[in-house]
């Protein structure tokens, strides 16, 4: 399942520049859109494939890194293994940490062995391409660009990149969400949702003091913005002359009727992701136990089916959060009230 970071919309604004100073970064932007189309074909091939949500038994953490020295070949060459000491070079090493940061995530709060539940190894390539603007999962591995260098840095910069590309992963073993329209945007709502979660639980936030921020960090200076995306504010992450503004809405009164983008799937995921920001701040405390396991509990749940919508989806996460902590309790009060803040629910 091929899933970038970097959306359609801000790569087609990047390139259609004609700016001198701005010259890398539009031709890094027309190659990486030139590349898109062949990514979802593999994508919807990787997602015609059986799921397999795994075991609850624990695995061992196992990461590859391996580094494609600038070319567009993968997997690249292994430069750090499970075990090895720190390399010095910044993008194998954010890499690894971050990788390993997911997996405890998973492991750890939720009892899954790997993003698959069956303790699948960890692989990441990283130095990928020349100027290379995005960062992806190809169904079987991370990788990472390094930017242009004039509006974006590198992607392993940004943890929540890491943990949202790892976290298309598991989607890709727990449920068949297929890619296109609000079942498309839920899949990357869930990305992001369990990117913010990682560095929440890295940094030992309480949801009140994270920012909620998903790539924070990968933009150069040049750029008027804080991230890609917002799940506290979504239309508020980046407001620039170049990129445009953050055409996320946060609500179903602004949801957007588009064919691009799959139907809009990382524009339209705002609306989820706000439902969960509302939720977790309700709750309060760590959101990786409260919202983040009530999630978690619905997808696995069963009851995600692969066309799934906005409304089946909080039906589903209404259901998970009476399971675990009862009917009429405040964590499934707190998550019915953000669906229906968001207006998926009446």
């Amino acid at each position: 399942m091929h899933c970038s970071i970097i959306p359609p919309h801000l790569l087609t604004r990047l390139a259609a520049v004609r700016d001198a100073r701005l010259s890398v970064a539009s031709e890094a932007a027309r190659h990486a859109l030139l590349e898109l189309a062949p990514l979802l074909q593999v994508r919807s091939e990787v997602l015609r494939a059986p799921v397999r949500p795994g075991s609850a038994v624990m695995g061992t953490l196992t990461r590859r890194i391996s580094d494609a020295g600038g070319r567009e070949d993968l997997p690249g060459t292994l430069v750090r293994r499970e075990g090895a000491p720190a390399t010095g070079d910044a993008a194998t090493d954010e890499a690894y940490d971050g990788l390993g940061a997911t997996y405890r995530l998973f492991s750890e709060e939720y009892g899954r062995s790997s993003i698959d539940g069956a303790g699948k190894p960890l692989e990441a390539t990283v130095h990928y391409g020349s100027t290379y603007d995005n960062a992806f999962w190809d169904g079987e591995r991370m990788v990472f660009g390094d930017g242009d260098g004039e509006v974006f840095g590198r992607f392993t910069a940004s943890l929540t990149v890491i943990s949202h590309e790892l976290t298309h992963g598991f989607t890709q073993y727990s449920t068949n969400l297929e890619y296109q329209g609000q079942s498309g945007a839920l899949n990357e709502s869930l990305s992001d949702v369990f990117g913010v979660l990682v560095e929440q639980r890295e940094l030992g936030q309480q949801a009140a003091a994270a920012s909620w921020l998903v790539g924070a960090g990968i933009f150069t200076a040049a750029v008027e913005g804080r991230a890609l995306r917002s799940l506290a504010a979504p239309g508020t992450a980046y407001d620039d002359d170049v990129l445009g503004r953050d055409p996320q809405p946060a609500t179903m009164a602004d949801y957007v009727e588009t064919t691009s983008d799959n139907g809009g799937v990382h524009i339209n995921s705002g609306i989820p992701n706000h439902a969960f920001y509302l939720a977790a701040m309700a709750l309060g405390g760590r959101a990786w136990e409260g919202a983040g396991r009530i999630w978690y509990d619905a997808v696995l749940s069963g009851s995600v089916p692969p066309d799934c919508d906005f409304r089946a989806f909080a039906r589903a996460t209404g259901e998970a959060a009476e399971k675990r902590f009862g009917p009429g309790s405040r964590e499934a009060a707190a998550v019915a009230d953000a669906w229906v803040r968001v207006g998926v629910l009446p």
